[in-house]
């Protein structure tokens, strides 16, 4: 884990917000640093610049708060939100991602680039591109 951190990956103003304990448990901290070593580390290298983690581990109480899908990758620590800052930027991240051909569960445009959700799942490298 080169770049980025446990702390950063399960941090959540909304879990603040709302009182809800998002300490992850060990099989999900195992799972957020294969995310971290094998996809979001390599982006940021390949990206040059920080990126901003937006939402990461989510318990099941957080992913209900947020509205998350049932079967989110972010309730295993198997993914994470991410954002340059700029939807321009995302867009382009984006694309470099899949010219890349790095191996990912999930790559989805979020709301027209305004965040990137990436999973990664070693048992599912299906690298499934959606637009939501």
């Amino acid at each position: 884990m080169e770049y980025f951190t446990i702390d950063e990956l399960t941090r959540s103003d909304t879990a603040t917000r709302l009182g809800i304990d998002n300490t992850p448990p060990p099989e999900a901290v195992a799972a957020l640093t294969v995310l971290v070593d094998n996809l979001l580390d390599p982006i940021r290298r390949l990206w040059g610049k920080p990126l901003t983690v937006t939402s990461g581990y989510r318990c099941p109480a957080l992913n209900r708060a947020v509205g998350g899908a049932l079967n989110s990758h972010h309730l295993r620590g198997m993914a994470a939100d991410l954002t340059t800052g700029d939807r321009t930027a995302n867009r382009r991240m984006f694309q470099l991602l899949l010219e890349s051909g790095m191996p990912f569960t999930q790559l989805i445009d979020e709301s027209g680039f305004s965040w990137i959700h990436l999973s990664y799942d070693p048992a599912d490298l299906r690298c499934q591109v959606l637009k939501l």
